[in-house]
């Protein structure tokens, strides 16, 4: 939920206006959006890359996982674990633009360790990925944008820690 969002359904459940602070909040979050938008578009013209790096160096990492019995060996498996960087990724750019972490956990961190814990994947493994997309995704940002993005990737990886 966003933080216009937010103060109004805030305001809305006490009956009251909007107060000086939720409006000053709001209008920092406005003045932001160009900024959020420009690092969604980098992420999203960049997806393919930005997976295909980053799964590379997860890879060379984390050789058990593309070994014999690992949960990335063979090309139906690879391609599996490269969907769901490409998932995280998806949900990253959600919160950006938001501008708040609500789209990633609403979405896609609830119930995360129990689903790969079923599944018999390493979730270190998953959030190491996170990890090395946020390494490749940086490189392609500036110094700035690299920080506002890296608080959505970090709260991404702090979840399945």
């Amino acid at each position: 939920m966003s933080i216009v969002t937010k103060s109004i359904v805030n305001a809305d459940a006490e009956a009251r206006y909007l107060s000086p602070g939720e409006l000053d909040r709001i209008k920092v979050f406005i003045k932001s959006a160009q900024s959020r938008l420009r690092i969604a578009s980098i992420l999203t013209e960049n997806r393919e890359s930005i997976v295909k790096r980053a799964a590379q160096q997860l890879f060379q990492e984390r050789t058990d996982i593309v070994s014999p019995g690992g949960n990335a060996y063979g090309e139906e498996m690879t391609a599996t674990c490269l969907r769901d960087m490409d998932y995280y990724l998806r949900l990253i750019t959600y919160g950006v633009v938001a501008g708040d972490v609500s789209p990633i956990e609403e979405i896609g961190l609830v119930g995360v360790r129990e689903m790969y814990s079923s599944l018999g994947t390493s979730i270190s493994a998953v959030a190491q990925s996170v990890r090395a997309m946020k390494a490749v995704a940086s490189s392609l940002l500036s110094s700035e944008d690299s920080t506002e993005a890296s608080f959505y990737f970090d709260h991404t990886i702090g979840a399945m820690q």
